[in-house]
């Protein structure tokens, strides 16, 4: 729980205050600006989506090297992790305008959103390589049992955005454009702190550092394994997540602001269940790298008893107050009485999904990528066939049940894999 709670406290911080930049666009004057800003937000993420592995693969071989006590493979993983970090981040600046172009057509915003979020995106992306970096830094701080650190990073971060861009947008009246600066400025000054804080809480590892070893991929073989399944496993991920609101915008804008609502209490969820699999990351990853698989196994076991009992809490208060949590993001009667028709699908997922995210966690640990993989494709497989099989009468009942389908699949497979190698 100590690895837990600040790395929950990080997750829920994180939107929470990215809220504030579209509550800046908001006060603009126009209401392209909010469009703008979750759009050229989003391309941001989409393209970051892709590189998680710097994260997850970092931390599980990180805790392994914790485990085992070697100081050599703990320097290797942090110089190379960030090697390939900045590489991808400088690729990303040189190639901006072919990604911004693919990027716009997938979203296809409005003319006058396209634009503005064109605009944000061209000085954001030159913060590529500062947000690919401190992902790097954060999953080797996590993997050498340190979640405060990655949590006051996140927080130092987005706090900053909000100053930077309120001070960009309104005292030195840069409009619109000071959102794009006040995110660009925070990432670099993050990244900045995130090596100073890794030089004075690690300065023994700091030392063994070298810049000619960060680009010798020589003896990398274990890491891009790792990356690679997990960037895969990213693409999958990303298709199902882009289909499910392209699916539920088809179906009118009722439906699509129900899907958004209750993709919103799922995404609640699952800052917890992150926090709960950081940890599985982190201490399972730590005993496995000392072959202590008893405490692995105990480790485990606690992860789902903490996981479950917080599923509990959800699925309850998902369950009992469906109305007033749903008035709560809108006045609007008829989304709220249509929200009600689908409510129960919010706790059904989060029981489905709770082993899924546990055994996330626990496989970064012990580096079981590939079984990461081949639950995710499985499960991506029946998420399409289930969608495209049923009648189209079912309405979005078809996409709930394909996605919770996409859910437990992923659970199951998982499970199976874990008792078939363990």
């Amino acid at each position: 729980m100590a690895i837990s709670l600040p790395a929950i406290i990080a997750n829920i911080a994180e939107p929470l205050l990215g809220l504030l930049d579209t509550g800046i666009a908001g006060h603009l004057g126009a209401p392209q600006f909010i469009g703008a800003v979750a759009v050229g937000a989003m391309m941001m993420n989409v393209l970051y989506w892709n590189f998680g592995f710097l994260r997850m693969g970092t931390s599980g071989l990180t805790a392994q090297a914790y485990g085992r006590g070697s100081h050599q493979d703990q320097v290797n993983t942090l110089q190379r992790s960030s090697a390939i970090a900045l590489i991808a981040g400088v690729a990303m600046v040189i190639l901006q305008v072919p990604l911004r172009w693919l990027l716009l057509w997938i979203m296809s915003p409005s003319p006058e959103v396209s634009a503005l979020a064109s605009t944000y995106f061209s000085i954001v992306v030159w913060g590529a390589p500062a947000v690919l970096m401190t992902m790097s830094i954060k999953g080797w701080l996590l993997g050498m049992q340190d979640s405060r650190s990655p949590m006051i990073i996140s927080i130092g971060v987005n706090v900053l955005n909000v100053i930077v861009s309120l001070v960009a947008v309104y005292v030195l009246d840069m409009g619109f454009k000071g959102i794009a600066v006040g995110t660009l400025t925070a990432v670099w000054v993050g990244v900045i702190y995130a090596c100073w804080r890794v030089r004075k809480r690690f300065a023994s590892i700091v030392r063994d550092l070298h810049v000619k070893n960060a680009f010798d991929f020589k003896g990398s073989g274990r890491f891009f394994k790792v990356s690679s399944d997990i960037f895969v496993r990213c693409i999958f991920m990303l298709a199902v997540n882009l289909f499910f609101i392209r699916a539920g915008a088809m179906r009118g804008d009722i439906v699509l602001a129900v899907n958004t609502m209750m993709q919103q209490l799922f995404h609640l969820f699952s800052y917890f269940m992150d926090g709960i699999a950081f940890a599985g990351e982190a201490v399972v990853g730590k005993y496995y790298g000392a072959r202590d698989h008893k405490q692995m196994h105990r480790c485990v076991r606690w992860l789902f008893v903490w996981s479950t009992a917080i599923t509990m809490v959800f699925v309850l208060v998902y369950t009992l107050f469906p109305h007033a949590i749903f008035t709560m993001f809108t006045s609007e009667a008829e989304v709220v009485e249509t929200a009600m028709y689908y409510h129960l699908w919010c706790s059904l997922v989060l029981i489905v999904s709770m082993p899924a995210f546990v055994w996330d966690g626990v496989f970064i640990g012990v580096t079981e990528t590939r079984g990461m993989l081949v639950a995710v494709a499985t499960a991506c497989a029946l998420f399409f066939t289930l969608y495209f099989s049923f009648p189209s009468s079912w309405g979005n009942h078809t996409l709930w049940i394909s996605f919770v389908a996409f859910l437990s699949t992923r659970s199951l497979v998982q499970t199976f894999i874990w008792l078939k190698r363990w």
